[in-house]
């Protein structure tokens, strides 16, 4: 695979704020990356200083080997860049809007009208495209941002928070458009985002980033498994209350989550009831079958038992609380 994007020693200082320190980061034609990051920790930073937004205070970025710094106008022109909160202009429709930023990509004539064309199929603004951009949804308004980012159907694709505002159908859509552009091939996307969910959905790597450096690099099967809840076991099952602390002696478990419901709603109340709860095991030893041939041997009736790849959630907060 080809490198598509690569900071060396990258830095960003503002005044006193250290917002990116010496990141280093490469990332390969057919990687979707996934760049998290608490508030503040630099990833907006990084991403203006990637598509010539921002200049670095030092080290260096470059894009298919051309130098943000040395060569902008060859880094533009192989980026699509969709940033928080994507200021648009209000006063025009949307039609107007991609027809203007086609014309800015250097795009013209028939060329210009099928890039602009293939844009609104692909994030659904046909309905939209004679309404003033002031008078759309945000939803849509991110649609639109979405659609001048594609348009000149570019190498590198750099998404900050790109289903922010969307409804859960929206954000369907854009998830699936991100893996139709990946699967195509000959691209390197960067998606930004504060939803887990949507890194395990979309991404083939993701970084956890911290105070301006990279403190977790790896597949989202490779970071689930530096979390806690890595082979947990979730199991509901018709039992005693006691089958909390009998779990909790089984070989290689951690603890016990109890997750059992009210007892006005069905709990435990002195005899058997619905006891639901989450397993952990001791630095992600596999205990499943240990959970199920105890259930068993009691007698306990089990309604159900999922294991666990482990949770992003628990890896973010981990290294990121510090």
């Amino acid at each position: 695979m080809g490198e598509m994007i690569v900071t060396r020693a990258l830095t960003k200082q503002f005044g006193p704020i250290l917002a990116v320190d010496r990141l280093d980061l490469t990332v390969a034609t057919g990687e979707v990356l996934g760049f998290l990051g608490p508030n503040g920790a630099g990833k907006s930073t990084t991403m203006k200083m990637i598509t010539g937004f921002l200049t670095p205070t030092s080290g260096t970025a470059s894009v298919r080997g051309h130098d943000v710094s040395k060569e902008p106008l060859a880094v533009k022109s192989r980026i699509g860049y969709l940033p928080e909160g994507a200021p648009l202009y209000a006063d025009m429709t949307a039609a107007g809007f991609l027809r203007f930023i086609a014309q800015v990509r250097g795009l013209s004539g028939r060329r210009a009208q099928e890039c602009v064309d293939r844009a609104v199929e692909l994030t659904q603004l046909k309905g939209v495209l004679r309404q003033p951009i002031e008078t759309l949804s945000k939803g849509f308004k991110r649609r639109v941002g979405l659609a001048q980012a594609i348009l000149h159907d570019p190498e590198v694709l750099i998404l900050d928070e790109p289903t922010d505002g969307l409804d859960p159908n929206q954000k369907h859509q854009v998830r699936q458009l991100i893996r139709e552009m990946a699967a195509a091939g000959g691209k390197a996307i960067v998606l930004s985002t504060h939803i887990l969910e949507e890194v395990e959905a979309v991404c083939s790597r993701a970084i956890i980033v911290a105070k301006g450096r990279i403190v977790a690099d790896g597949t989202p099967a490779q970071l689930q498994a530096r979390s806690r809840y890595h082979n947990a076991v979730t199991l509901t099952v018709q039992a005693p209350a006691s089958a909390l602390e009998e779990l909790a002696r089984l070989p290689g478990v951690a603890g016990v989550e109890d997750l059992s419901p009210p007892k006005d709603a069905g709990g435990v109340a002195g005899g058997v009831g619905v006891v639901r709860c989450t397993v952990i095991p001791k630095k992600g030893e596999v205990v499943a079958e240990r959970v199920s041939r105890h259930a068993r041997e009691k007698g306990w009736a089990i309604d159900q038992l999922r294991v666990e790849s482990g949770r992003l959630d628990d890896v973010f907060r981990q290294i990121t609380a510090a």
